[in-house]
């Protein structure tokens, strides 16, 4: 995909639900996978001409792994004139060897939110940005009928009263094929996932699932996506629909 309809799918998004508003301090949660540094890049871009302007800074929440190198990701951010926080923790430590979590996936995304959350506001942001697409969309929504017997799955846009923050997702109109090929084209410094649980988790059983109703079942990506976009979730924001921007 090149990055002028990356641009405006995220734009797409950005307007049917009424992301940014004027002054907003947009903290980007990057993780230095593809999705994060696309998104990262993606709101650069348009910050440069949406009406509404807006300034980015970009957080990394490291787990205290190890053999995460970073620099890669602080370079780019240097290039792009974008604040660059790495917020060091001892998460790892916590699930691992304190907790000696045998399914930790549920406290870690806990606490590395909180962290984020944390650092987000110290730096004044008002706003985190997630780059969850279209594909991590239909598959929560499977999980949570699958694992908790409910529909459910997160919203583009969520206020979260506890901490005076609002979390936006721009990229929910993207599919995950079209990030891999703007990540491809524009040589992203993607840094590999340190996580043990990376590849085996209930996620990925659920993704291979949904590969294999696709291939089946052709158009079921799109029937699914439609699904919940127009099934009224509770907690979703109303659409704001013109003729320049319908699903």
């Amino acid at each position: 995909m090149d990055s002028q309809k990356l641009l405006s799918l995220t734009r797409k998004c950005i307007d049917l639900y009424q992301l940014i508003d004027d002054g907003d301090h947009i903290a980007v949660g990057v993780s230095a996978g593809k999705d994060s540094l696309s998104l990262l890049i993606t709101l650069d871009r348009l910050r440069k001409f949406y009406p509404h302007k807006f300034d980015l800074s970009a957080i990394t929440v490291d787990l205290g792994l190890g053999n995460f190198n970073l620099e890669p990701v602080f370079e780019l951010c240097k290039q792009l004139d974008i604040p660059y926080y790495i917020v060091k923790t001892d998460i790892a430590d916590v699930l691992y060897n304190v907790r000696k979590e045998s399914n930790p996936c549920a406290l870690c995304a806990k606490l590395r939110k909180g962290a984020l959350n944390d650092k987000a506001k110290e730096i004044g942001a008002n706003k985190i940005a997630y780059a969850h697409h279209k594909d991590d969309l239909i598959e929560t929504s499977i999980m949570a009928l699958i694992f908790e017997g409910r529909y459910y799955t997160f919203s583009p846009k969520t206020y979260l009263d506890r901490t005076g923050l609002t979390v936006i997702r721009p990229f929910i109109l993207v599919d995950e094929a079209d990030i891999v090929s703007f990540a491809k084209r524009e040589e992203l410094p993607i840094c590999k996932n340190p996580c043990p649980m990376d590849g085996v988790t209930k996620r990925e059983y659920v993704k291979n699932l949904l590969k294999k109703i696709y291939e089946e079942n052709p158009g079921a990506d799109k029937r699914l996506f439609r699904a919940i976009v127009d099934g009224d979730l509770p907690g979703w924001p109303p659409r704001k629909e013109d003729e320049r921007h319908k699903l």
